[in-house]
């Protein structure tokens, strides 16, 4: 039996969450809000079935959401990275080969071991994951990545198919010359646009296309997913998480800041956040990015500045970020102006294990023991349990989140809590 692909997607994924623990929420159109309140970036499919589009402000449809009865969520992230771990856990659980692709997507390898119905075991491993999380998934089932893309989205469209299609053993080329070249996986508006003006607008026009002009306008990456639409898989699993090369953390503030105190405060929370990425990674930083801006819709004159700073030593210690990136953030800082933004990137990133420290430098004994303890206790009790005093404990410029569901799985006061009533007499 050959290998094929299967990407497990979950459905409406942050709508889905929410929905979860409020069964009251069953049919009714639901929609999710960006940081900040500010537009739309998840929809039921009841919402969608209004005409919501993604991305539209929220300030511009409110009053046609609260007429047609759609429940609105501010975005709880917390809830959303906990319930993806679990559907991953599953995943893992289930399947040897798995690749997470993103917070909602996973694609995984299945080989010669099935010698069952594919798509009967997809639709178990599909009963799996709702029974021990709630989340539905739908599973599309291919000869390569890209193929299982395409048959993922016609699970999910298509009800029919009970969420789960195999396009390997269908017509394949019946079924592309109906896919939209638009929602083939890596072909962006851009690469669109130049297979429109060339007549290519299905994705078996694009699979047909002739080589030498895909890799002339498409570069590799397009040859590659033509490649893969023929049946070729180009696209390895990658079973193991790549590292990456820059981290950054910033938000919008929920109201305009102007003191120095308070964005320091938010600095220095955003730096905290993003070492704690690094660490997680296993890897140092060697230079690291500040950056402040105000609103550049509504700030007369609209004022940006950015200062990068490399460090003494690789690191990734809270503490020395926040010592260098707060002396940069003084340096940028215009007194007199309201603020919008800020943040910091970190970058110049290498494994921990490979770096060998300057023969002359001190050695720190004290960094990594304290930021460990640090992460141990913060990951038991909550995020911000224990934290240096510049990050502050209010934080009155946090970005707004009005319409926030409780974070029923990651925090103790926000569990859900059931009543029992007697019944006696």
């Amino acid at each position: 039996m050959p290998k094929l692909f299967a990407l497990v997607d979950c459905n409406n994924f942050y709508a889905s969450c929410e929905r979860l623990f409020d069964p009251k929420l069953a049919g009714r159109p639901v929609v999710v809000l960006s940081n900040n309140d500010g537009c739309i970036i998840a929809r039921s499919n009841e919402a969608k079935a209004l005409g919501i589009g993604m991305g539209t402000p929220y300030f511009k449809c409110r009053d046609f959401l609260k007429s047609r009865g759609v429940k609105v969520f501010s975005s709880n992230y917390a809830l959303y990275g906990d319930l993806s771990h679990r559907v991953m856990t599953v995943l893992k659980q289930l399947e040897p080969h798995v690749e997470i692709y993103s917070i909602d997507e996973a694609f995984l390898h299945l080989g010669e071991i099935h010698d069952k119905d594919l798509t009967q075991y997809c639709r178990q491993v599909r009963q799996t994951i709702l029974q021990h999380t709630g989340i539905p998934v739908s599973i599309g089932i291919g000869c390569t990545k890209t193929l299982a893309k395409v048959a993922g989205r016609i699970a999910k469209k298509n009800k029919n198919h009970g969420g789960v299609f195999d396009i390997s053993n269908k017509d394949i080329d019946a079924i592309l010359a109906q896919f939209d070249v638009s929602d083939v996986w890596g072909i962006g508006r851009r690469q669109t646009e130049r297979l429109h003006r060339r007549g290519i607008k299905t994705a078996l026009a694009l699979k047909n296309c002739e080589d030498g002009w895909l890799r002339k306008n498409l570069t590799v990456t397009g040859l590659r997913t033509a490649m893969e639409l023929r049946g070729t898989p180009c696209i390895a699993m990658e079973n193991h998480p790549v590292s990456k090369k820059s981290i950054a953390s910033s938000k919008s503030f929920g109201c305009q800041v102007e003191s120095l105190a308070d964005l320091k405060e938010a600095l220095s929370t955003y730096m905290a956040q993003a070492a704690v990425k690094l660490r997680e990674q296993g890897a140092l930083a060697n230079s690291l990015q500040v950056y402040l801006t105000t609103n550049r819709f509504s700030a007369k004159p609209h004022y940006s500045a950015r200062r990068v700073i490399t460090l003494p030593e690789p690191t990734n210690s809270t503490t020395v970020f926040i010592k260098h990136g707060l002396a940069a953030l003084k340096q940028i800082y215009k007194p007199g102006l309201r603020y919008q933004k800020t943040g910091v990137v970190l970058f110049g990133l290498m494994a921990e294990s490979y770096h060998q420290p300057g023969l002359f430098s001190p050695p720190d004994r004290k960094s990594k023991p304290l930021m460990a303890a640090m992460d141990l206790i913060n990951n038991k009790w909550g995020r911000y349990t224990i934290q240096h005093a510049v990050a502050g404990l209010e934080k009155p410029w946090k970005n707004r989140r009005e319409k926030k569901s409780p974070a029923y799985t990651t925090n103790w006061k926000e569990l859900p809590v059931v009543k029992a009533s007697s019944l006696a007499g």
